[in-house]
């Protein structure tokens, strides 16, 4: 009963912290590549083009694939890159509270990335490695006691 519950809880977490990531990909979307590459330049963000083509890929592609739990490592690692340039570039002089702080940025970054290596049996990954890796883990169990 437990394990359902924990899966679904990590559905849903997943869906949370994708659904605020999509978001801000829609809106770099919206400003386009360029806009959003301008933004990065202002910004301080080196290769500021690449960086919007990366951020927009990972907030939009990859919270797709983050709801579905397809790459989830992959994706939760993303997370932490895009949160981390964000982090140092427009929120860390605003301290970790109030207006433009750091806290958002910080818990959907820790959250991506404790979900993307945790993101429970309610996913793609696991369907397509996790029952593979059961099976394996089953047979060297079995070749151990034998």
């Amino acid at each position: 009963m437990f394990g359902r519950f924990k899966d679904v809880a990590l559905l849903l977490g997943r869906i949370g912290v994708a659904v605020v990531f999509l978001a801000h990909g829609l809106q770099k979307w919206n400003n386009g590549i360029d806009g959003t590459a301008k933004f990065f330049e202002m910004s301080g963000i080196p290769l500021p083009t690449v960086a919007a083509i990366f951020a927009m890929t990972v907030e939009i592609l990859g919270s797709v694939a983050f709801i579905v739990g397809f790459l989830l490592p992959l994706v939760g690692v993303g997370y932490v890159v895009i949160s981390v340039g964000a982090l140092l570039s427009v929120h860390i002089d605003n301290g970790l509270t109030g207006k433009g702080g750091y806290e958002l940025v910080l818990v959907l970054a820790l959250a991506g990335l404790a979900l993307g290596f945790n993101g429970g049996r309610l996913s793609l990954d696991h369907l397509l490695w996790g029952r593979r890796r059961a099976r394996r883990d089953a047979e060297v169990a079995e070749l151990q006691n034998a």
